[in-house]
């Protein structure tokens, strides 16, 4: 869309707001960044602590305030990266950032229910393998969409004492 042209000469005012428009990207540009980050926001990514101490910080630096101190193998839903630090969410939802090496790319989940059975096949008639806790951490072994996953929402995971079946994935976070 074109201004009429001025009657005046151009002031200071009018050349920092004709710059402010040139620079101003299109309204195209907008719609298709915001879909895109739109589409991305839905898929969750997640990761693992990977050292036996992992700190969670309140801003990405290490001279930042140290808010906690997380195990090996704890599941965080990733946010953002920059720089070697990732922002993360953690099941009780508390948000903070990481240095990106202490995170693995290891499938863990940990579970959210009271008490969540872990049965022999992804079905809820099936026989219950064993019962777990809330808090447990369950390495994934495969996803409801594997071969031997007949039904969605289902994963199959394994205890670190080595047993291992299907558990509903409404009852555990990290995947």
């Amino acid at each position: 869309m074109r201004k009429p042209p001025l009657k005046h000469p151009p002031s200071r005012t009018d050349v920092d707001l004709a710059v402010v428009e040139r620079r101003r990207p299109p309204l195209r540009t907008f719609v298709v960044t915001l879909a895109l980050w739109g589409a991305a926001a839905g898929a969750a990514d997640f990761r693992a602590t990977s050292d036996a101490a992992t700190v969670l910080y309140d801003a990405p630096s290490a001279r930042a305030k140290p808010m906690f101190v997380y195990g090996r193998d704890v599941p965080v839903e990733t946010l953002v990266s920059v720089e070697g630090w990732t922002k993360i969410r953690d099941a009780s939802g508390t948000i903070g950032w990481m240095q990106a090496k202490s995170l693995s790319d290891k499938r863990m989940v940990i579970v959210r229910t009271p008490f969540a059975d872990v049965r022999a096949t992804p079905d809820d008639s099936a026989p219950v393998v064993f019962r777990v806790e809330r808090d447990v951490l369950l390495e994934v072994t495969e996803t409801a969409e594997s071969p031997s996953t007949a039904m969605p929402g289902w994963l199959k995971v394994r205890h670190r004492d080595g047993q291992s079946g299907f558990i509903r994935l409404a009852q555990v976070f990290g995947f």
